[in-house]
């Protein structure tokens, strides 16, 4: 637990005050309220993870449905206890449960590979939609707190009758304004303890019966109610009394209600408390142009462009600020102005800021450390109460942090040493430095004394810092130089305010040649810091142009990618149709064939042409992305009859004949193509002599057609001409054909399959399947 000064003196408080703005409502500013820096790292490390969650969401989505949230946690408790609820208490807790279910469903409604939001995720597990506790709140109470008439029958049926009594109640009233008005001091209809009454002349009290319920501060008036409405009243009266029961029984069931999902409720409440706390937060870092610090345990601090958070945006100066790695201590030295104490605070409040889950105000890529305690002396410590100067009030606090600093601690130091004299002021810092220093802590340091400047150069792990100075303005420029002693300046500010040169000479050396020196020496620091800046400032913008260029690289190499990949599908399509208008030209010249084969004056040259046809059928294909795997695995020496896969097409056929060494003709099914060698892989190799040949003989005609049609022949010619046909069929080496006779009389099938019988090279024989002429047709196996 930290101390509590060091939240006025770092101003955390007002970080509070600022944070608590953005929450939406008083649950979640009480909770903003109460804000302490963790100094455990790993929930620390949730913190900040759940406040990222918040600014991506706001980021992605403008803004969180968290309106209406109000803090019902006294009203559940009471109707738990059997108390009965309010219409406003009921009120705020249908609010509460319709709050519940919209932001469940926004959550449950944000897509995974939008945004990954672990720990929101897990809180809107936990919040419970109770969608008939809220129906029943706000069909019985509209939102201005009243019971409606729908909210149960009874108590509609009660105020139709109130309703029918109040008009006739004001009917005979009304009348009793136009009829007697010169005895009535006002023509119009009251109420007095919660009865109808006429506001009647004293003198004219006779003349009304009824009873009176009031008169006027003079007496002139009496308020009256005349008999004959007396039992209207009464009845509406009654009426009223049974609403105010009916009611009164409503809001008791809802409190039931209430009480019976108290835990649900409950838990509810915590959620949504949770979840305004967060986007508080995410909204606070939207004002601030936070960044998520990756957080350590191990005391090291970056922050890139770090913004004190309290100073306007436009106004600030933003500086890089390093702790932690090369050095543990900081020693910022310069005169008093300059903004050293804003550098220091700057520090600590940041890391205030990093252990209560809020993001800082710097650049991306920033690390922050968790720290057990964070310690500040800062500022005027002078003491009228205890008669303390400000140097003993400083000694005071410096003693006390000693006591508690340890290699988990931030120490903060503003003028170190001063108020007293200062060699001994300076002799006494480099101690308490020292002592710090060996107990591990982390030290930010200011002063004044030039005798510091030297210390940072003599102590490992200690670094010079000051403030930059622009003497041709007189101002500081805010701008933290890491490594850079601070100088007074005192010969040039008083030169620009026009200090004669005489004097200043004369000074000059009355300060001595190693003072000269050292300020010599750090005005060539400062100058080679700020040029070191700019070389760094160009090598930054150099990188970007080179990063951008590689992006630009890297996106044209995908868009090429993917411009290869569809050359390479629009080729495969091409292959596809190429293929299918080889198939469909192939089958319409079957067919022709076919239609050509029972002629028997056909000339060799009509055969050739029609040969021709069919082998110029086949698909001229561009090559695909499979012909570089073949390039780099080229097929053996093939030879004709050999098993090959045809990689372009995917099919597997037979060579029937070598072109070149280039280009080979394979047989696919009834299809010839003609394929390049790259283009074939050899599944496997069969001898030449077992090859068949495909479909030529030497005939009549030098070919043999896969099937003999008989029909209309003789049956003695048909017999003769058949066993022509299957001689020639085997020498051929068809597997099997088929004889067409016809069905007709069944004479001629008969006699074809008695002939097949009889046949040694006939294995067996089928009728034909529908596809290939049913009975009219039958199927010779060949052995």
């Amino acid at each position: 637990m930290m101390n509590s000064r060091i939240y006025s003196v770092l101003e955390y408080d007002k970080i509070l005050e600022k944070l608590q703005n953005h929450a939406t409502s008083s649950l979640g500013k009480k909770e903003a309220k109460r804000l302490k820096p963790s100094t455990k790292v790993e929930e620390v490390i949730q913190w900040q993870e759940e406040t990222d969650e918040g600014t991506q969401v706001l980021r992605i989505k403008g803004n969180v449905p968290l309106g209406g949230v109000f803090d019902i946690r006294p009203y559940i408790k009471r109707a738990s206890i059997g108390g009965i609820l309010s219409t406003s208490e009921l009120v705020e807790i249908g609010s509460t449960l319709y709050a519940s279910r919209q932001m469940k469903n926004f959550l449950e409604g944000i897509e995974e590979d939008e945004l990954t939001l672990p720990h929101l995720r897990e809180i809107s597990e936990q919040i419970n939609v109770l969608s008939n506790l809220e129906h029943q709140i706000k069909s019985c109470i509209d939102d201005h707190g009243h019971v409606m008439d729908g909210a149960s029958d009874s108590l509609r049926t009660i105020r139709t009758k109130m309703r029918t009594l109040e008009g006739r109640i004001r009917e005979k009233l009304v009348g009793y304004t136009r009829s007697h008005a010169k005895m009535l001091s006002d023509s119009i209809v009251t109420i007095r303890n919660e009865r109808y009454v006429l506001p009647v002349k004293q003198e004219y009290r006779a003349n009304f019966g009824g009873i009176v319920h009031d008169q006027s501060s003079s007496g002139a008036t009496l308020y009256i109610e005349p008999q004959v409405i007396v039992d209207l009243n009464n009845q509406l009266q009654e009426s009223k009394s049974q609403e105010k029961n009916e009611v009164e029984r409503i809001l008791r069931e809802l409190s039931g209600f209430v009480a019976t999902d108290s835990d649900f409720l409950s838990e509810n409440v915590k959620q949504l408390t949770h979840l305004d706390f967060i986007f508080a937060k995410a909204r606070f870092s939207r004002e601030i142009r936070g960044a998520m610090p990756k957080i350590n345990g191990s005391g090291q601090l970056k922050m890139l462009q770090a913004r004190h958070p309290l100073i306007p945006i436009d106004e600030v100066v933003p500086n890089d600020i390093e702790l932690g790695y090369d050095f543990t201590s900081i020693v910022i030295t310069g005169p008093n102005t300059g903004g050293k104490t804003v550098t220091l605070k700057l520090i600590g409040l940041c890391t205030l800021m990093a252990q209560s889950g809020l993001q800082v105000p710097a650049l991306d890529g920033c690390e922050m450390p968790v720290f057990e305690n964070v310690f500040a002396d800062i500022g005027d410590e002078q003491s009228i109460e205890q008669s303390l100067s400000t140097f003993s009030s400083h000694m005071t606090n410096i003693v006390e942090i000693l006591k508690h600093v340890n290699h988990q601690t931030l120490a903060l130091f503003d003028e170190l040493g001063a108020g007293t004299d200062p060699q001994e002021g300076a002799a006494l810092a480099m101690s308490i430095l020292d002592e710090v220093v060996r107990k591990g802590a982390r030290v930010v340091a200011t002063t004044h004394y030039p005798e510091l400047k030297a210390y940072g150069y003599n102590r490992e792990g200690v670094v010079n810092a000051s403030v930059e100075f622009d003497v041709s303005t007189l101002s500081p420029t805010y701008r933290l130089l890491i490594g850079v002693p601070g100088r007074s300046n005192a010969f040039e500010i008083s030169k620009r305010l026009g200090l004669e040169e005489d004097i200043i000479n004369k000074a000059r050396g009355l300060t001595g040649t190693d003072s000269q020196s050292v300020e010599n020496m750090i005005a060539s620091l400062e100058q080679s810091t700020r040029q070191a800046e700019k070389d760094y400032e160009e090598a930054e913008r150099v990188l970007k142009e080179a990063e951008q260029l590689r992006k630009e690289i890297q996106k044209n190499y995908l868009e090429l990618e993917k411009r290869k990949e569809d050359l390479y599908r629009k080729a495969e399509e091409k292959a596809k149709k190429a293929i299918d208008q080889a198939r469909e030209e192939a089958e319409t010249i079957v067919a022709e064939l076919r239609e050509m084969k029972s002629n028997a004056s056909l000339k060799e040259h009509e055969w050739i042409e029609a040969r021709k046809q069919f082998d110029e059928a086949q698909p001229h294909l561009a090559q695909n992305k499979d012909e570089q795997v073949v390039k780099n695995h080229p097929p053996k020496a093939l030879d004709v009859g050999d098993e090959v896969r045809v990689l372009s097409l995917g099919q597997q056929g037979t060579i029937t004949d070598k072109i070149s060494e280039k280009e080979y003709q394979v047989q696919i099914g009834m299809m010839k193509v003609k394929v390049k060698t790259k283009d074939l892989q050899q599944v496997k190799k069969e001898k030449p002599q077992e090859t068949r040949p495909v479909a030529s003989v030497k005939g009549s005609q030098h070919h043999v057609k896969p099937e003999l049609d008989l029909r209309g022949e003789r049956f003695e010619d048909a017999i003769l001409e058949l066993e022509k046909y299957v001689d020639d069929a085997l020498l051929a080496g068809y597997p099997q054909v088929s004889i067409i006779h016809g069905k007709g009389t069944g004479a001629l099938r008969k006699g074809v399959q008695e002939f097949a019988k009889k046949h040694r090279a006939i294995a067996s024989t089928r009728l034909g399947s529908m596809n290939e002429g049913g009975s009219g047709v039958t199927i010779f196996e060949l052995k």
